[in-house]
């Protein structure tokens, strides 16, 4: 059974910095494309960022240029670092996977099999 666990979440100030992973268990980890995604009280979850098997990545138009998804996979983790945070960031951010043949890159909530249980990033104007 692949378990995700994630990590990092915090208060922080806009502006500030900080590094969510996400670390995989019960799994072959190279052979799943990787996300993030983020759900704000009173509103749906949506994705924030996807990488591919080969470590192709795409990123929401909100947080292009700010967050940063990337993969060790001899440590079978993923993480996002988030720079520049904003208030309007705040969420709580969950990891997701989805075994996959081919390398494509991941950006829908119904693309992804398996969950975390997420991390609350709080982010202070």
């Amino acid at each position: 059974q692949v378990q995700l666990v994630e990590s990092g979440g915090g208060l922080v100030q806009a502006g500030g910095s900080l590094r969510l992973s996400c670390a995989a268990s019960g799994c072959t980890f190279s052979n799943y494309a990787m996300g993030w995604f983020r759900q704000a009280p009173g509103k749906e979850r949506e994705f924030v960022a996807g990488i591919s098997r080969s470590g192709r990545t795409n990123y929401a138009d909100s947080v292009k240029g700010r967050f940063t998804i990337s993969r060790d996979n001899a440590k079978n983790t993923v993480y996002l670092q988030m720079n520049s945070l904003k208030p309007e960031d705040t969420a709580d951010y969950y990891c997701a996977a989805d075994f996959t043949y081919n390398t494509y890159v991941p950006t829908r909530v119904t693309d992804m099999a398996y969950w975390g249980t997420g991390t609350l990033v709080t982010v202070s104007s």
